[in-house]
């Protein structure tokens, strides 16, 4: 498997790559923003470590302008810790954030975690009669139609392009309709570990959701909240 690096700190970018390339990964380094979101758009790669201070384009605005274009994992790695700091990648579609200075070995991990987590979600999913009305291998819930074999959501005949985790939590409240699930169980049951922010998380990615699924993200009649429990998705 092929890991991405971008970062503009020398010391660092090779401290990822050797602890990586131990472990049995090839990588590629790259030091500018700009470069990165280029390589993405033509290159095939299985995971992105991508740092938040970039020259020529940051950390933030590579997630935003190649999100929607590539499902594969992204990593943020950052030397802010903030709430803040940390929502604000979430929110752009990375799927977790490392804080500097990190042990190498647990940057290790976190990739191992997202590939394998990723693959699990690209290869299982199968399934007879699904919940809401909907022939075999489709689930329908309004005007939704959710295809988990072939990992495409249409609203309205439009196909949506979701990112990984955000098409698995999807499949996950759809598949268990009219049943409230607390932002910890959310979590356990999509990103399977834990660190410090997985309420954050789970929220910030349950409003990226809204925001392609409802009629009226503020106003949300497909994805819940029941305040003080969780999410529930209706039918």
């Amino acid at each position: 498997m092929k890991i991405l690096i971008v970062e503009d700190d020398e010391k660092i970018a090779q401290l990822e790559r050797d602890y990586l390339e131990i472990d049995g990964f090839e990588t590629e380094i790259l030091y500018d923003g700009s470069e990165a979101v280029e390589k993405l758009r033509k290159q095939k790669y299985d995971l992105v470590l991508l740092d938040v201070m970039l020259p020529g384009c940051s950390g933030y605005d590579v997630c935003r302008l190649v999100r929607d274009e590539i499902d594969i994992p992204i990593l943020m790695v950052t030397a802010k810790s903030s709430g803040i700091d940390v929502i604000r990648g979430l929110g752009l579609g990375a799927d977790d954030y490392i804080t500097k200075p990190f042990d190498p070995s647990l940057l290790v991990a976190r990739v191992r975690s997202h590939l394998k987590r990723y693959e699990r979600l690209t290869s299982s999913h199968r399934g007879g009669e699904q919940p809401g009305g909907s022939e075999p291998g489709k689930i329908r819930i309004r005007n939704l139609v959710i295809e988990p074999e072939t990992w495409k959501v249409w609203k309205d005949g439009r196909e949506i392009k979701l990112p990984n985790r955000e098409f698995e939590l999807l499949r996950f409240l759809a598949q268990n309709p009219n049943i409230v699930f607390s932002k910890e169980q959310l979590f356990e049951k999509i990103w399977g570990y834990e660190y410090v922010s997985d309420a954050a998380t789970v929220s910030v990615h349950i409003n990226r959701l809204r925001e392609k699924i409802e009629d009226d993200a503020r106003n949300p009649k497909i994805i819940e909240t029941v305040w003080g429990a969780g999410y529930r998705l209706n039918l």
